[in-house]
């Protein structure tokens, strides 16, 4: 079994897959080492040093306040300024409100712990757990605009599966661009995985090759690379389309997984293409990338109140850096925590 809760601890990988730093080699971004995470620095830190912006604005507004309508007010600015929207901001704020006077609550501090504890809850409907092991091989298809961080995302994907005991076989289907390739397949070679991969043609025939190689092979996941689009590129959102059919030629039960990469600090753009992708192939899941501190983080806020008509799809990891721990699963008390703050005034 290897489903990703925060609490299971993974197998001790093979020490040949740790040898070497991450690094970006996609066009779209230098080639730089991957940072890694101070020692002894948890994810937790981590994720609140990520979200500082947003933790640092709003969380700020409960030190030496006075719990009033004026610190309602800079709440509800903080919010919408986070990009958590105008649902999400009513919504928690009329929580909160209700809660100060159902518990006569009177300390800033009292009022910044429910705070966190009712966007716990606001974000839980994002936050489930991963799993990998339902059926097998586990056909993922991969999708997101140029930038967000997609080909990184997949390749710290097989070595987090790797180290689950997980047999991973990847797919380089964007074939128009020659550096996408090449990207997975450097991270095939680092995490000794297969890629499935050809100069040019079809993405949809290398999808439908990788399901029938990740099936003779007795591969566990299979994870498919497509082109970096924008939603508005409609003719490359139908050749999309025409993978996910294709997939499901290969597999009728497949894909198992459709998974949007966005990128954190897109603010409510990500609201649009989670909506444009979603209409288009039916994602399962996010992975929402770079909360690496410019992000202001409440866009999933937004996610979870349904903001312009998005789907509130699940949140499986969330990344905070290049380092291939700085990619994890998504657990709705813990970004709470980093946006609201400590709870010590």
């Amino acid at each position: 079994m290897f489903k990703f809760f925060k609490t299971k601890k993974p197998a001790q990988p093979d020490p040949q897959l740790q040898d070497e730093a991450e690094r970006q080699v996609d066009t779209q971004e230098p080639a730089v080492p991957a940072e890694e995470a101070p020692a002894g620095q948890s994810w937790l830190s981590r994720l609140k040093t990520g979200l500082s912006r947003t933790g640092q604005s709003l969380g700020g507004l409960f030190v030496d306040a006075r719990l009033d309508e004026d610190l309602y007010e800079e709440l509800e600015t903080a919010l919408i300024m986070s990009d958590a929207g105008m649902e999400a901001t009513e919504s928690l704020l009329t929580a909160l409100r209700a809660r100060v006077r159902k518990e006569r609550l009177t300390e800033p501090a009292q009022a910044r712990k429910a705070l966190c504890e009712l966007l716990t809850q606001h974000l839980s409907v994002l936050e489930k757990p991963f799993e990998a092991d339902r059926v097998k091989p586990l056909v993922i298809m991969i999708a997101g605009v140029n930038g967000a961080g997609k080909t990184t995302s997949i390749g710290k994907l097989a070595r987090a599966f790797q180290a689950y005991g997980a047999q991973v076989l990847l797919a380089a289907g964007d074939t128009f661009r020659a550096a996408a390739r090449e990207q997975l397949m450097e991270w095939g070679d680092r995490n000794k995985v297969t890629v499935i991969a050809q100069e040019g043609g079809d993405p949809a025939a290398v999808a439908f090759d990788a399901v029938n190689a990740g099936r003779a092979r007795e591969s566990d996941i299979v994870m498919i690379d497509t082109a970096g689009r924008l939603p508005t590129q409609l003719h490359l959102m139908e050749e999309l389309k025409k993978i996910r059919r294709v997939i499901s030629k290969a597999d009728g039960d497949a894909p198992h997984e459709v998974l949007l990469v966005v990128d954190g600090n897109s603010g409510q753009n990500v609201l649009a293409q989670i909506k444009a992708f979603d209409a288009a192939i039916g994602l399962t899941g996010l992975v929402v990338t770079k909360l690496d501190g410019t992000a202001k983080g409440g866009t999933l806020a937004a996610v979870a109140a349904g903001s312009q008509g998005v789907r509130p799809v699940p949140v499986y990891w969330i990344g905070v850096g290049e380092g291939i721990e700085d990619l994890q699963p998504f657990v709705a008390g813990e970004f709470a925590q980093a946006l609201v703050g400590n709870h010590e005034a």
